[in-house]
């Protein structure tokens, strides 16, 4: 059982990209200041629990989906439901559910591998991957944001743009909307957040007698 794409753009969405630096001339420099400022916000927290919505547009604009999803982070550990799974890790294993199949996949975390995680998020996994400029401030709603664009290094990727809006007074990522080179657009957008609220490490280990009938698929 393969970890949805969409799955891994949503641990991308609150990594934030926030903490992505690089000595590429081609970066705009105010860009790379909100990201660093977003990245100190975010490491200060002892857990942070979202909620967020998902979307997927085509070319035109016309909504093809939507879903909503939570997310709980603690350090290293992590807890990801969205879209009929669930996915578990408590810093050194990774549990991904599919209710659908009621079938868990174990896989042991490799920090070395290219596996995304959000620790991996948070320690310049992007440093080489992007450039960065900052196209402005406007207001959603009443919330002022920072749009930050993002092009890929690597231009055989298939997306062109990613786009970030940053909540810029309280230095937290609003949302994110990755452009397709086929036309797609996929958006991520930050409903409800708190911080540092109790969460129990066990949250973050798959309880196998919590799920009857369940199929494990071990690959450890």
């Amino acid at each position: 059982m393969k970890t949805p794409l969409a799955l891994l753009l949503m641990l991308t969405l609150f990594a934030g990209l926030a903490n992505a630096q690089t000595k590429s001339t081609k970066n705009d420099p105010e860009a790379k200041k909100v990201l660093d400022a977003v990245s100190t916000r975010f490491k200060s927290f002892a857990t942070v629990q979202a909620s967020f919505t998902y979307k997927v547009e085509n070319a035109a604009g016309k909504v093809l989906s939507t879903k909503s999803g939570t997310i709980t982070m603690k350090g290293t550990r992590y807890k990801l439901s969205f879209g009929g799974q669930e996915i578990f890790c408590n810093g050194t294993t990774v549990w991904n559910y599919d209710k659908a199949a009621n079938e868990v996949t174990i896989n042991t975390l490799d920090a070395s591998s290219g596996m995304i995680t959000p620790q991996k998020l948070f320690s310049n996994f992007y440093d080489k991957d992007f450039f960065y400029l900052l196209n402005g401030e406007k207001k959603v709603g009443a919330r002022l944001v920072q749009e930050i664009q993002l092009t890929p290094v690597d231009k055989s990727k298939n997306f062109h743009t990613v786009y970030l809006l940053i909540d810029k007074n309280a230095k937290t990522m609003y949302s994110t909307k990755v452009m397709e080179n086929a036309g797609n657009r996929y958006s991520y957008t930050v409903n409800t957040l708190k911080t540092n609220l109790p969460a129990a490490d066990a949250l973050f280990v798959f309880d196998k007698a919590k799920f009857p009938g369940v199929t494990i698929e071990d690959l450890r």
